[in-house]
């Protein structure tokens, strides 16, 4: 069903790439209708243009607020072209049929990221915006609709193609786009409003989605939806697939504990199987890849610090799927594209999200951000032993590992080093002996170690267990009604143990 355009409605607040549509309407003698700076600019082209307070007759009022609020504007986009009721009503009423709609809306989330007073918020929530896009959107089988900016290009292409006709097909597509538009506008006006008022209701949008070439597992479709390319730029290899962007994930928020300092992170599976700091980049990768020279085959690799070309060279001996960094030297970068499908990214800014969420049993349970990294001043000791300055650094050191990796988990480590983890076990034990076996298969001494728990001992079996390896301190939540009785057995074989008070799991 085709449908020649004669008369536009344009108001927006975003001029961008508006003035080759406003001459190819004009070239196939579209009629305007529009107001305020929008009428201002067709009118500097050349052009004729019929206000709206001549349709309405109304002036713009209450400061703007009211402006397009009326039947005489949402009559014309509203009305049925082929029922005959409203073909009547539209002559007795003389409402002149608008068969394209052009408007943006007033930049809300942009004035909240800005830090806008909640005037200034208030006064950034569109009325006669939004209600002139679902209108039009409704009336898909008469009316065009086009609701943002970002949509100038197909339109261009389809008033040039058409000779400003437009098919139902078309028609339909953009009014699709358009309530994707207005759900995401209401989303964020709710949300901003939910922070004082807490209503139990979830609302999150994201309009940007990436096909994925599969999801976890190839026969399962994936998308991912967000704005990949303002975190990272790529400059080496294929797109990302969804276990990749998983582990992504996981190495950024892993990293971003060890701010001030050049640490190196090797992830497989969400998991670490590798993290050091160092003097250098270099000296951190090493000590990373000591820990499990096995794991870190195909897996992802992250550094805080920019990548040189000393680090470069003993990073390409191994074969990683993606390598992330803040930057790399000119000549790094060079040798780390050698090979093609390795996946390269810079990082461009840190993650900022303060809430996680899920699906599950037919809904989504969403929480806070774990920001939570135990610092000196949260150290109970409630042992007689006290740590001493290194311990005290290796146990911070392992408890921003723990609290990355899955539960149950045990992470045994040195100052700027993990030796080993136990990790995703059903048992604190079973991950404590996996962690001890993983030390030792890579030649680990466990003597004068440190042990970090995601959570508390229920017996004290783990420190029975630990203390046989030669591990001297320990950090861990407390909270098990059983404590004492780990804390007996430190202080009769002289090991050391704080307490944090905070519970790390990770599932």
């Amino acid at each position: 069903m085709s449908r020649k355009i004669t008369r536009a409605l344009i108001s927006v607040y975003y001029k961008d790439n508006l003035e080759p549509i406003i001459h190819s309407l004009a070239k196939n003698k579209v009629e305007f209708v529009s107001t305020g700076g929008t009428q201002e600019f067709i009118e500097k082209l050349g052009y004729k243009v019929i206000p709206v307070e001549q349709l309405t007759g109304y002036p713009s009022i209450f400061g703007g607020r009211v402006k397009t609020l009326h039947p005489a504007v949402f009559g014309g986009i509203l009305y049925r072209r082929e029922d005959a009721g409203d073909l009547k009503q539209a002559n007795e009423y003389k409402i002149a049929p608008i068969d394209l709609v052009i408007v943006d809306l007033y930049p809300f989330e942009e004035t909240v990221a800005k830090g806008g007073n909640e005037d200034e918020i208030v006064e950034k929530i569109d009325i006669g915006g939004i209600s002139l896009i679902r209108g039009a959107a409704k009336n898909f089988n008469d009316v065009l609709i086009v609701s943002s900016r970002n949509q100038y290009t197909e339109l261009l292409e389809l008033l040039e193609r058409n000779h400003a006709a437009t098919e139902l097909a078309d028609r339909k597509r953009f009014a699709a786009k358009a309530f994707d538009v207005t759900s995401h506008y209401d989303s964020a006006i709710f949300n901003y409003f939910n922070q004082e008022q807490q209503l139990p209701s979830f609302k999150s949008s994201f309009q940007n989605g990436q096909l994925l070439r599969y999801g976890e597992n190839p026969h399962q479709k994936g998308v991912y939806y967000g704005e990949l390319e303002s975190l990272f730029q790529k400059l080496n290899g294929k797109e990302l697939s969804y276990n990749n962007l998983v582990d992504v994930d996981a190495a950024v928020n892993l990293v971003k504990e060890f701010e001030g300092e050049a640490a190196f992170v090797i992830i497989k599976h969400t998991n670490a199987c590798g993290v050091a700091t160092g003097s250098s980049v270099k000296e951190a990768y090493l000590k990373a890849f000591q820990a499990d020279t096995i794991s870190a085959f195909g897996g992802v690799l992250i550094t805080n610090q920019p990548i040189d070309l000393a680090a470069a060279e003993e990073i390409n001996k191994l074969f990683f799927e993606i390598l992330i960094a803040p930057d790399y030297d000119v000549n790094a970068l060079q040798l780390l594209r050698s090979k093609k499908n390795r996946m390269i990214l810079r990082q461009k800014k840190a993650l900022t999200a303060t809430k996680q969420f899920k699906s599950l049993l037919n809904g989504v349970i969403e929480q806070d951000v774990d920001f939570k990294t135990d610092a000196k001043g949260d150290l109970k000791t409630v042992t007689k032993v006290e740590p001493t300055t290194s311990e005290v650094k290796a146990l911070l050191f392992a408890s921003k590992v723990c609290k990355h990796t899955k539960s149950n988990t045990i992470i045994l480590a040195v100052d700027g080093q993990m030796l080993s983890s136990g990790v995703g076990q059903t048992s604190r034990v079973d991950a404590l002996r996996q962690a001890i076996d993983k030390a030792a298969a890579f030649g680990f001494d466990l003597k004068g170690a440190v042990m970090a728990s995601d959570a508390f001992f229920p017996f004290p079996d783990c420190v029975e267990i630990a203390n046989k390896q030669g591990v001297r301190a320990v950090i861990q939540p407390g909270g098990s009604i059983k404590d004492q009785e780990s804390i007996d057995f430190c202080d009769q074989h002289g090991m050391a143990m704080v307490f944090t008070g905070v519970r790390h799991f990770k599932h």
